[in-house]
């Protein structure tokens, strides 16, 4: 991603607060913008559709849809769009079944606020160089 580009998220969580508080954070990081809002995994569908995000960041478990569901419904329906789970169960199974879904990452939520913004922009320059290959092929 080039180095004046700004980087567009989705923020996917049940909770208000973790929404609030990811939103306010991410929001300090001069290459990042947050575009939208997710309370639940259709909504995530609905909004990634809409605003074509360069990054979603959802939680693993949401209401009406989890996070690795959706993921696997996003990465059909957007693949150049990346993904960033988070979770508050750092397992394995939770693990495996998020990378399985297509996540492009997977995060502990306890290890977030030090790991989130290099995550995201390591999954931009994916997004990029994947997008790059495709137009030159």
């Amino acid at each position: 991603m080039g180095k004046d580009a700004t980087i567009r998220l989705l923020i996917a969580d049940d909770c208000l607060a973790v929404r609030y508080g990811l939103k306010l954070w991410l929001k300090l990081e001069p290459d990042m913008d947050v575009v939208g809002e997710a309370c639940d995994g259709l909504e995530t569908l609905t909004l990634a559709l809409r605003l074509r995000p360069d990054i979603v960041v959802l939680d693993a478990r949401m209401p009406r849809m989890d996070g690795i569901t959706a993921t696997k419904q996003l990465r059909a329906l957007l693949p150049e769009t990346r993904i960033i789970v988070l979770s508050i169960d750092d397992d394995a199974t939770t693990r495996a079944r998020a990378l399985a879904a297509g996540a492009t990452r997977f995060l502990s939520k306890l290890e977030t606020l030090t790991t989130l913004p290099e995550a995201i922009r390591t999954a931009a320059e994916s997004h990029i160089a994947h997008a790059t290959d495709a137009d030159a092929g």
